[in-house]
């Protein structure tokens, strides 16, 4: 089971992300000034359009590369992604934080990362993941 001092850590772990607070005061963590990954509690329309699959406990939202990356998240572990009609047509996920181990959370988070980060520091993060292999 995930955290959110699991989010923060891996999330300002990665270059050039910072962490601030949303208009209603939730957590963001960003990178070039765009959303990576996000507190996303349920809202009342998320609510009434999930009925009692509506999923209790701490949400986050992570952005996908793109629509097709987020089908196979969807796909790959129902208990763990979702997503509601306010994300439709949009490349992002919900997560149910108490669902997910820290490893497949670090996962998720890194690629969100990579889909928002500017090219040189993709380029540069991956050179030095590759090194440390």
């Amino acid at each position: 089971m995930a955290t959110w001092r699991d989010v923060r850590r891996i999330a300002l772990a990665l270059p050039g992300a910072t962490e601030e607070a949303t208009s209603s005061g939730k957590a963001a963590w960003l990178v070039n000034d765009k959303f990576f990954t996000w507190e996303r509690p349920l809202r009342k329309a998320d609510l009434a359009a999930l009925g009692d699959r509506a999923p209790s406990g701490p949400i986050l939202g992570v952005r996908t590369a793109d629509l097709e990356m987020k089908e196979v998240l969807l796909a790959s572990n129902r208990g763990v992604f979702f997503t509601t009609p306010h994300f439709e047509g949009y490349p992002a996920v919900l997560i149910r934080l108490q669902k997910i181990t820290a490893k497949e959370l670090k996962d998720v988070i890194v690629e969100a990362w990579l889909a928002r980060a500017g090219k040189r520091a993709v380029a540069a993060f991956l050179k030095d993941r590759e090194k440390k292999r």
